[in-house]
Parts: structure tokens; sequence; C-alpha cells
């Protein structure tokens, strides 16, 4: 891998892991569901935008029902669980959660599709589920059942993102990323419209949560996703999925360093076994193809 390579790895890391902070932040004013909206919706337009200045089709007339699904299980079930669980979880267990990912759309595939679940597919699930239970037993936000319904949001969004890959598999979409990543967010938005009113603004909007807002939908959606389309087209989707082991360190570096979220002995040891399993999970030795987005 070429150091350029390397240096985006590790800043689409770092935007992904802040989005998690982000969400911390808004979440409490906006509330998850507009959190979710704003996100979308910003980064559909500008995404929209860009495919529009570089002359890229978006061809809704035949791709808006995939745009529709693949929105609500890619960005608005997720996006909307995530900031849910933003108002009680730090940001660090969220996405140690979100790194279980893999581990929903190896099992999911298995029920759907039939792919085999070989001992080493079931030894990382078993692994991921035990370190998801340790961080959510043991970590330090103080267990209660506030955080286990939070948890358990998070959960929901890995699934929903392994549900996503397997109904592309077995769909066999063949929009291109960009306009699928597009597409979605726009689709996604419009997803979210009508249940806007059942979850209303919980504080007021100072120019700073408008700001960090932006910079979720902008930065942690529109400008992620085209950097992550290059890695693939760069060094193979296989090595771009790394991107999936260094989300959670970042997440907890940024919640320690911006709101002072304790990070201990058990919550490392909850991450360390949330990634050996996502390892165990879509690296299935030699010539190990992609499993299934990280986000």
């Amino acid at each position: 891998m070429r150091h350029a390579d390397f240096l985006r790895l590790l800043v689409l890391a770092a935007i992904w892991g802040a989005s998690f902070l982000f969400m911390r932040i808004v979440a409490p004013v906006l509330g998850a569901l507009w959190t979710a909206e704003v996100r979308v919706a910003l980064a559909g337009v500008a995404m929209l935008l860009f495919m529009a200045a570089t002359g890229r089709a978006m061809h809704f007339g035949t791709n808006w029902k995939q745009y529709l699904v693949l929105g609500t299980l890619n960005s608005a079930l997720p996006f909307a669980l995530f900031s849910y669980a933003a108002l009680t979880l730090p940001a660090g267990y969220s996405a140690i959660v979100n790194a279980t990912t893999p581990l929903w759309g190896a099992l999911i595939g298995a029920a759907v599709l039939g792919e085999k679940l070989t001992a080493r597919k079931i030894a990382g699930l078993i692994i991921g589920i035990v370190g998801v239970a340790f961080l959510v037993r043991l970590g330090p936000a103080r267990f209660s059942q506030e955080v286990l319904i939070a948890a358990l949001a998070c959960i929901g969004a890995a699934m929903c993102y392994g549900i996503a890959g397997v109904y592309s598999k077995k769909t066999s979409i063949s929009i291109a990323p960009p306009q699928m990543a597009t597409g979605s967010q726009l689709g996604a938005a419009l997803v979210l419209l009508p249940f806007l009113p059942l979850s209303p603004i919980r504080g007021d909007i100072t120019l700073y949560i408008a700001l960090v807002a932006c910079a979720l939908a902008l930065l942690c959606s529109a400008v992620a996703y085209f950097i992550y389309f290059r890695l693939i087209a760069d060094i193979g989707p296989t090595k771009a999925l790394t991107v999936t082991f260094l989300i959670p360190l970042f997440a907890l570096l940024w919640g320690a360093l911006f709101l002072h979220e304790a990070v201990n002995l058990n919550t490392l040891i909850g991450c360390a076994l949330v990634v050996l399993a996502t390892w165990l999970v879509v690296f299935q030795g030699r010539g190990a193809q992609l499993k299934s987005a990280a986000r």
C-alpha cells in the first residue's frame, strides 16, 4: 500500500470515527430523527451537485426503487438508530458495535442466501457478541435499562447494514457506487421526512450545533463516501475494508479528547474482541474478498 493510500485510509477512519462524536453533540439538540434527516439531506444534495458538475447521470427513473430501499436500510434506519443511541451511549460504544456489521452480514447471508457458516465465521460471531456484551455490561458507562436499549439500537443499526449488503447481493444491483451513494442519501431523506413530527427539536439550535451538523453531513457522509470509493479503486475492496478496524479507535480517541468520555481497560478489551471477531469474518484466509461494507 502506498503512503498516500495509507494516509487516505487513516483520514477516512478518523472522519467516520468523528461521526459518532458529532452525533453525540447534535442528537441531544435535534433529536434522533432530525439528526439523521439533516445528515442525509445535506449530504445527498451536496453529492447530487457534485454528480451534476462531473456529468454523471443518476437515472432516477429506473433506479428510484433501489435508491429508496437501500437508502432506508443503509442510511435512514441506521443513522436514526445511532442518533438515538447517541443520547445515552459514549461515542466509542456506538463505533465498537458498528464494527460488528460484517458479523451480521455473515449471519443474514447464511440465512437468506444459503452462504456457508464456516467455523471461522461462527467463532467470529461468538467472539463479537461476547465483546459487545462485555463492553455494555462492564464498560465505563454505568449499566442501566437505558444503556441496554441504546446498545440494542446500535446492534439494530449494524444489522441494517448487514441486511443492505445481502439485499444488494440477492438483487444483483449494478448501479455504480457513486450514484448509489448519492441516490441512497436522497432516498433516505425522503423516507425519514414523514416521521419528523414524531421527533421534535429538543433544544436551541446554536451556530455551534449547526456547524457540527453540517460537518456530520458533508464531511462524514459526502466527503467520506468519495474517499472510500477512491480507496476501493486504488487498493481494492478488501484492503479498503480495513478501515473497519480503525474507526472504533478514532471514535474512542475523539470522545475522550473532546467530550471527556471515560476509556478504561474493559472498553479496550471489548473493542479488541469486536475487532478480532470482525477480522475473522471479513478475511477468510488468502485471497479473501470483501464481505460487507463498513460505515
